[in-house]
Formats: structure tokens, sequence, C-alpha cells
């Protein structure tokens, strides 16, 4: 009994906490179809882009949050899982029609590969801005590559799926959410790890990093295909989703500014911050046509704007930080710092 405990009485009080409000958040959503009906309610698909949004946030916490490679080509990795997935189903490749796994690992793979490829020139030749700069011109590159692809992409139009075997939302609903707790789970155990500790040092000095023996390289390249993965993945869902992907769609800025929104507003370089701030943030934009249409670009640059000046952190680490919640521990709450990773 005592080693089956062992590793939740490691956990610092933040740590067990939190973790016990994640279980209490996932199981509450595994039962809600049991209480809702998703495929009628609107919760089911505000729960659906939340976890698309979360899945996206993740990759990118992982790469700009942990290894602080502020990167802007995310759209363009999501927007390539989209085609991957709609174009091995257009050709009948996989095991199975509609959601097949295969054919999501696949669309998380390609866009992973394409990221270790230009990862490696941009990575090793640019920083801070210019990376950032480097990423947004790749993906203005993708999209114009995919809006004159002629039949090969479609072009503008996009590829048209067939819709006759949408069921509902109910099936969207638990394969997102899985896909989200299983990235949130990956960015939680990668941090904990040599990778992690790497990645951490990394974003504090690279040149202290490298004249420890990280290969600097190395490490922000795989941040940066993991990323992409997790980006390409949400992609092949949202492909299921949309049944009609076109690049304006699949590549739109959407996919980029709001995830950064939610890690940022979360709090950055924290595996729970992008999950606190992807309920805000979904929320905002999948309800804001109902309560306040136009309004959404506003109270979301308001929000960073106080997240930025009063909470640099994120409501996360504002959280955290509450002294009457927590007792002083050295530990982070998601294991982004503490015992175990000084170790």
């Amino acid at each position: 009994m005592k080693s089956i405990t062992a590793p939740i009485r490691s956990l610092s009080r933040k740590e067990q906490v939190s973790w016990l409000l994640a279980v209490v958040l996932v199981t509450a959503l595994a039962l809600l179809p049991m209480v809702v009906n998703v495929d009628v309610s609107y919760v089911g698909y505000y729960i659906f882009l939340t976890c698309l949004y979360l899945t996206i946030a993740q990759g990118w916490n992982l790469v700009g949050g942990y290894a602080g490679q502020i990167s802007l080509g995310q759209n363009a990795f999501f927007g390539l899982g989209a085609y991957a997935t709609a174009g091995m189903w257009v050709h009948g490749i996989g095991l199975y029609f509609f959601f097949d796994f295969a054919i999501m690992i696949v669309a998380g793979v390609i866009p992973a590969l394409v990221a270790v490829v230009i990862g490696i020139p941009l990575l090793s030749r640019l920083r801070g801005d210019y990376f950032a700069f480097g990423t947004l011109g790749f993906s203005m590159i993708i999209l114009v590559l995919f809006l004159k692809g002629g039949k090969l992409t479609g072009g503008a139009f996009g590829v048209r799926l067939d819709s006759s075997v949408f069921n509902g939302m109910l099936i969207y609903y638990w394969v997102s959410l899985t896909v989200a707790v299983l990235c949130t789970l990956a960015v939680y155990f990668i941090g904990r790890s040599r990778i992690g500790l790497a990645l951490r040092a990394i974003r504090e000095d690279e040149i202290s990093a490298a004249s420890h023996g990280i290969n600097v390289l190395k490490y922000k390249v795989i941040a940066f295909a993991i990323g992409a993965a997790m980006a390409g993945v949400a992609g092949s869902i949202y492909a299921y989703y949309l049944f009609d992907v076109k690049p304006d769609d699949v590549f739109s800025m959407d996919w980029l500014f709001y995830p950064i929104l939610i890690v940022v507003l979360g709090g950055t370089g924290s595996v729970f911050g992008p999950v606190v701030g992807a309920f805000i943030v979904s929320a905002l934009f999948a309800y804001g046509d109902v309560y306040f249409a136009g309004y959404q670009t506003i109270i979301a640059g308001f929000l960073i704007l106080i997240v930025m000046l009063f909470m640099p952190e994120g409501i996360y680490g504002l959280v955290l930080k509450a002294p009457r919640l927590w007792h002083r521990s050295p530990a982070l709450a998601d294991g982004s710092g503490g015992p175990a990773d000084q170790a």
C-alpha cells in the first residue's frame, strides 16, 4: 500500500490539490454525456472546441513556455494535420473509414517531420523574435502553397469529404477530450523528465545550458516537433468535424493566436495553466456570438492587458501564489520546479 501511495505523498500540497481538481474535472466531463445530450446541447460543441484549443495550446506551451522559443507556425501544423487526414480519407487509406486513429497518428507524424526539417535550420540560426518571424513566414508559405496547389490540394476550394457519416457530436466529444487529456499528461511527464529539465535550462540561458553539456539544438527541435504533432492531431480531429477542408479555415490565424492567448492567460510554462485558459478563451469565442457579438476580440485584448500588467504568470500562477490557499512550498504545482526537477 505504501508503494502505491508513495508517488502521491512525494508531491507537494499544491501538486496534490491540482491533480485532485484535474481528476474531478476529467471525471465530470466524462460523465457529462450521461446528463446532457451533447448532440443537441451547445455544451457539446463548447467542450469539443475547448479540447481542440487545449491540445494545440499544450503543444505551443512546450515550445514557448518550457523551451522559451516563440513559435508562430502552429496554424500551419494544424492545417497540415487536417489536409493529411483529408487526403488519406479521400484515397481510402487507413484501417477504418471514420475517425481512424491510425490516420490521426499519421496526421501528427507528418507535421512533426516537417517541424524537424524546418526546425533544424531555423533553430540553429535564429533566436527570439527572429525565430518567431521565421515560423510565421513558414506558415504563410504553407498557406500559399495549398491555395495554389491545384488538383493536389483542391486550391481555394479545398477537399470535400463525405459528410453522410456524421452521426452527432458525441464521438467528437469523446475523441477530442481523450486527445486533450493525453496531450496534457504528455506535457506533464515531459516536464518532469530529462527533456523538461533541458528545455527549462535552455529557456533560462542557452549559453549556460550548452556549457553544461546540453545539446541545445536537439532539445529545441524535439520540443518543436512534439508541439507540431499535437497541433497536427488537433487538425485531424477538426477535418473529421469540418468535412470541407479549405486553406482559409484550417490555416486560419485563429488556430495560432487563440492557443497562445490560452497559454498566456492560464500560465506560461505550466501544465494546468493552459487548461484554465482553454475553458475561458473557448467560452469567450464559443458563446461570444450569442451574447456579445462583435466584441470578443475587444474583450480578449483587455484580458491580455490585464494578465500582462497584473498577472504575468497567468491565472493559474496567481492562484498558486495565494498565501491563504497554500502552505509555503518550494515546489511548483505542475512539476515545473522543485526537488524532483532540481535533482
